[in-house]
C-alpha cells in the first residue's frame, strides 16, 4: 500500500513539474513574444507617425501655397480694382477741368486763385487754392518736398496747396526787411529769425516750402534743407581733434551738393571773402589725407569754386559747410535765407555715441556735430526760419530755446473753420468724397472730429456716409 502511495505520489510530483515547466515555458514564449512585438509595434508605430508627420506638413505646405497663393491672388485682384479705381477717378477729374462751375467753394466763391505767382498774392486769396506745376516744383524745390505736401498731392491728384493767412503775414515780414519802404510804424514786429511751431500737422513744413519758394521767386539766394534730421543721424562720423566736434562728411556732400542745385548762377557771381585755407578731415572709410592737412583758396574763386571743392573733395566736405555759413553772411549783393526743416532735432541728441570704456558708451549731442554747431544758432542778423516737425519723435522743448531769440517762436494754428470749409469743398472737388453724401453738417462733423488736423481730416473726408 505504502509503495501504491509513493509512487503516486512521485507521480503526482513529475506530472506538477512537467506542469510547471510547460507554464514557465509558455510564460516566457508569450513574455518573450509579447517583448518582441511591442518592438516590432513601436517601430511600426514610429514609422506610421513619421510618414503622417510628413503627409502633415505635406497637406500643411500644400494648404499654406494654396492659401497664399489665394491671399496674393485677392490681393492682385485688389490692386488691379484700386488701380482701376484711380484710373477712372483721374479720368472724371480731367473731364472736371473743362467745367469751371465745379471750382466752386463755400459761399459760392471760387475754390482757385487766378493768382500765377506766390509773389502778387493778397489778403483776398486767404483760403484759396494755388496751383502748381510739377515741373515748377521740382525745378524751384530740387532738395525736395515735405513729405505733407507730398501726401496732400497723392491724395488730391492735383499740385494745390491752400493759401493760408499764416503763410501771407510770414512771407510779408520778409518783404518788409529786404524792402524798409514797406515798414509802417503801426505795422507788426519785424523778425529775422523765426522758428514755426504749432500742433502736429498744423502745416509748418508746407509752410516752410513755400516761403523757400517765394523767395527764389523773388532771386534770393536761399539754402532750403527740408531733412535737417539727417545732419544728426546715419553715415560715418568722426571726431576732429582739430575742433572737438564731430565731423559727418557725407552729409556735408549731400547739403553741397543740393545747393549747388537751384542756386549754381547765383554760387558763380559770388566772390569768396575768405580766404583762410579750408581745413582737411576724414573722408568715409578713407581716413586723412598723408602730408595735407589744409586746402588753398585761390584769389578771385568764387562760392561756386568753394562749393565744389567740398563736392569733390570729401576730406573737404565738413569744413566747406562750415566756411560756407561765414561767407553766407557776408553776402550783400542779394538777399540770403536760410530755411531747416526738422529743426527741433538740432536742440536733442543725435544717434551717434561716444566710446566711453569698453562696455559704456555717451549719446553725442546735436551741438556737438560740426555742421549743426555751425548753422543752428540764430544769435546772429542774417535771415532765417527753422520749422519744427513733431513727426520725427523728438518731444516737446522747452520754450527758451539755446541760441534761439525769445520772441522768435511762432505757433501756427490749425485749420480754422473758414479754412475747413474749403479744404473739404476742394476734396469734394477732387472727388474724395461723392456729393449724395457731402454736406455742411458731415464737413464740420470731420472737422471738429480732426480737430483741425489737416493730415487727418484728408483721411476722414472719404469715410462720409
Amino acid at each position: 500500500m505504502l509503495r501504491l502511495i509513493s509512487r503516486a505520489a512521485a507521480a503526482a510530483a513529475a506530472l506538477s513539474k512537467q506542469r510547471n515547466d510547460a507554464v514557465l515555458t509558455s510564460t516566457s514564449i508569450l513574455n518573450h513574444q509579447f517583448f518582441y512585438s511591442t518592438k516590432t509595434q513601436t517601430k511600426s508605430s514610429k514609422k506610421k507617425q513619421d510618414d503622417n508627420k510628413k503627409a502633415s506638413k505635406s497637406k500643411s505646405k500644400s494648404s499654406d501655397a494654396n492659401s497664399l497663393s489665394t491671399a496674393a491672388a485677392a490681393a492682385q485682384a485688389d490692386s488691379a480694382d484700386d488701380l482701376e479705381s484711380v484710373r477712372a477717378r483721374a479720368r472724371r477729374l480731367a473731364e472736371d477741368d473743362r467745367n469751371p462751375s465745379l471750382d466752386v467753394g463755400p459761399n459760392h466763391r471760387s475754390l482757385f486763385t487766378k493768382t500765377t505767382s506766390l509773389s502778387l498774392l493778397t489778403r483776398k486769396d486767404a483760403c484759396t487754392y494755388f496751383k502748381f506745376s510739377e515741373d515748377e516744383l521740382n525745378a524751384m524745390l530740387p532738395e525736395g518736398l515735405p513729405t505733407g505736401m507730398l501726401g496732400e498731392f497723392k491724395d488730391s491728384m492735383r499740385y494745390a496747396l491752400l493759401v493760408r493767412q499764416s503763410f501771407l503775414d510770414i512771407r510779408d515780414n520778409f518783404r518788409r526787411i529786404v524792402d524798409p519802404s514797406l515798414q509802417s510804424i503801426n505795422g507788426p514786429k519785424i523778425r529775422k529769425q523765426i522758428v514755426l511751431d504749432g500742433p502736429l500737422c498744423c502745416g509748418k513744413s508746407i509752410t516752410l516750402a513755400m516761403l523757400v519758394h517765394w523767395a527764389r521767386e523773388e532771386g534770393w539766394l536761399v539754402l532750403y534743407v527740408p531733412r535737417g534730421r539727417e545732419w544728426t543721424h546715419g553715415g560715418y562720423f568722426y571726431k576732429n581733434p582739430q575742433t572737438g566736434l564731430w565731423d559727418t562728411p557725407l552729409q556735408a556732400e549731400n547739403v553741397l551738393k543740393d545747393f549747388i542745385k537751384y542756386n549754381e548762377s547765383h554760387l558763380r557771381e559770388l566772390p569768396c571773402q575768405i580766404l583762410d585755407p579750408i581745413p582737411l578731415g576724414e573722408g568715409a572709410g578713407v581716413g586723412l589725407l598723408k602730408g595735407v592737412d589744409s586746402k588753398e583758396i585761390s584769389e578771385g574763386s568764387t562760392l561756386f569754386d568753394l562749393v565744389q571743392m567740398g563736392i569733390n573733395q570729401m576730406h573737404a566736405s565738413v569744413g566747406v559747410v562750415v566756411r560756407l555759413r561765414k561767407e553766407l553772411s557776408l553776402v550783400k549783393d542779394i538777399p540770403v535765407l536760410i530755411a531747416i526743416d526738422q529743426y527741433n532735432n538740432w536742440f536733442t541728441f543725435s544717434e551717434y555715441e561716444e566710446p566711453v570704456t569698453i562696455r559704456s558708451t555717451r549719446p553725442v549731442h546735436a551741438r556737438e556735430l560740426a555742421m549743426v554747431n555751425a548753422f543752428r544758432s540764430m544769435m546772429h542778423n542774417d535771415m532765417m526760419v527753422g520749422a519744427f516737425s513733431y513727426s520725427t519723435a523728438v518731444g516737446k522743448l522747452r520754450k527758451d530755446l539755446p541760441h534761439v531769440p525769445v520772441d522768435a517762436r511762432i505757433n501756427l494754428p490749425r485749420y480754422s473753420p473758414d479754412e475747413a470749409a474749403t479744404v473739404c469743398h476742394y476734396y469734394l472737388r477732387q472727388r474724395l468724397v461723392s456729393r449724395e453724401v457731402f454736406s455742411e453738417e458731415n464737413w464740420k462733423k470731420v472737422y471738429y472730429l480732426a480737430n483741425g488736423n489737416g493730415a487727418e481730416m484728408r483721411m476722414l473726408v472719404p469715410l462720409m456716409h
